[in-house]
């Protein structure tokens, strides 16, 4: 009788909550890395976290503390709550924010790092950012995903062998690309477009543009919807920059604009040249500036300098241009003065989205504060240009991992965006994956030089 009583009471509780109506729910936040973290918790006690939040093992996670200093809090933030419905459960999803366990603001929580850059451009600018991510990704077929015991043995199978907009039978994603957006759909979230990317097994998704802060949350959602979905129709999504040499990569390009109070463009001038006013100017010249000594947030992983090839779309040379999809700055072109934006086409999705968020945003502003005109824009592909080849060479972005190591070491622009605690604790990670990388011996090896 008391068991019933307790079954009724909860049905009671559901009924009025909606976050008891689902299967289960969860808070999502990352590591330094990016890498997405959760935590399973009562739906009917999240309204409390979200006041007093809920304890965790803050050493346990890539960058964020060190074990005599472990306690964290993990606060939902109750606006950023979805129930995604894949059909067979319905999951609460949560974004949560790190506290120390004195109730303050975490220095190592990239997404408080990103919400203080938004806050300072506000109050010294006067500014608001509108962004739109690209989401590109792979799709494997399932089991050939999974490494085993032996990493090494990992394979890779391509889920087809097509190529750009390549429509249905033989693009097998497009299935999993319509479900995807179907199940986003379902959290209010609409998609621009979709299509097969020029890689096999490449897919791409463009969701609706969105103010800074949402758009980050929101990669983290997508990330999530697009594994899930992946793995329920047999495949395994990956946003693993450069899986195959000779190819493409996945890149995360971030379309951004930037608005006054009123909403107005400040990106667009009518009367100046291109139409791009003078503050567009500026913060295209700040990231021009500053984009050597960022690289490791943008291309955060050994494998993400893989993909800096010439003519494979991504960028090499540090440059801006109109509608140029060689340079790392490009000026899409548009009908309307509202719609008038940069495009930042060097970030791949390995790397943390929060701060890849701030440090550009930061990066134009320090443009505009610093007056840095962008100069001439690109003419014709930079892939054809001649280009000395030199073990470093300013002009171009970081070709290797080591290399951005060392301008980011070198960066003070860098160590004050992103404060101490985020720095220190970024690098320790990054030189950490270097070494790992410089003493590994690799089967290219053997076959190259065994015969030595």
């Amino acid at each position: 009788m008391k068991q019933q009583k307790e079954r009724e009471r909860v049905e009671e509780e559901n009924e009025n909550d909606p976050m008891g109506a689902v299967d289960f729910t969860k808070i999502f936040f990352t590591d330094i890395n990016g890498r997405l973290m959760n935590l399973f918790v009562n739906p009917l006690m999240v309204d409390k976290m979200s006041k007093t939040g809920v304890g965790f093992d803050g050493s346990s996670i890539a960058g964020y503390t060190s074990v005599e200093n472990s306690d964290r809090l993990l606060v939902p933030s109750l606006s950023t709550y979805n129930e995604i419905d894949f059909g067979d459960k319905t999951v609460g999803f949560l974004i949560g924010d790190i506290y120390d366990e004195k109730g303050n603001p975490s220095g190592t929580d990239p997404r408080h790092l990103l919400k203080k850059v938004l806050k300072k451009a506000e109050k010294e600018f006067q500014v608001r950012f509108t962004v739109g991510p690209e989401h590109e990704f792979f799709l494997f077929n399932g089991e050939s995903a999974a490494a085993g015991t032996d990493p090494e043995m990992c394979v890779l199978e391509h889920s087809d062998d097509i190529g750009y907009f390549v429509s249905s039978p033989t693009d097998k994603g497009e299935s999993v690309r319509q479900d995807i957006v179907n199940v986003l759909a379902g959290c209010g979230i609409q998609y621009e477009k979709t299509h097969h990317e020029v890689t096999p097994s490449q897919h791409e998704i463009n969701l609706e543009c969105t103010d800074a802060l949402s758009a980050a949350d929101r990669t983290l959602l997508f990330s999530y919807v697009a594994k899930q979905v992946a793995e329920k129709n047999g495949f395994t999504a990956s946003f693993m920059p450069k899986p195959f040499e000779n190819y493409n990569r996945n890149a995360f390009h971030i379309h951004l604009s930037m608005q006054d109070f009123e909403g107005n463009n400040l990106f667009y001038d009518a009367t100046s040249e291109h139409q791009l006013s003078d503050l567009a100017r500026y913060f295209i010249g700040g990231i021009l500036k500053y984009a050597r000594e960022t690289s490791i947030i943008m291309a955060s992983t050994v494998n993400s300098y893989k993909a800096y090839v010439m003519g494979k779309e991504a960028p090499v040379v540090r440059g801006w241009g109109l509608r140029n999809r060689s340079s790392m700055v490009r000026v899409p072109y548009t009908l309307s003065p509202e719609s008038t934006r940069i495009e930042l086409r060097n970030p791949d999705p390995a790397g943390n989205v929060y701060l890849q968020m701030a440090v550009l945003i930061s990066m134009g502003l320090a443009g505009m504060r610093e007056k840095l005109d962008c100069g001439m824009a690109d003419k014709g592909s930079s892939y054809n240009k001649e280009h000395g080849l030199k073990v470093w060479d300013d002009d171009f972005l970081p070709r290797s991992f080591y290399e951005a190591l060392v301008e980011a070491e070198d960066s003070s622009f860098l160590k004050e965006t992103m404060g101490e605690a985020i720095y220190k604790n970024m690098m320790t990670l990054k030189l950490k994956e270097w070494e790992e990388d410089r003493v590994h011996v690799t089967q290219r090896e053997h076959n190259k030089y065994r015969d030595v």
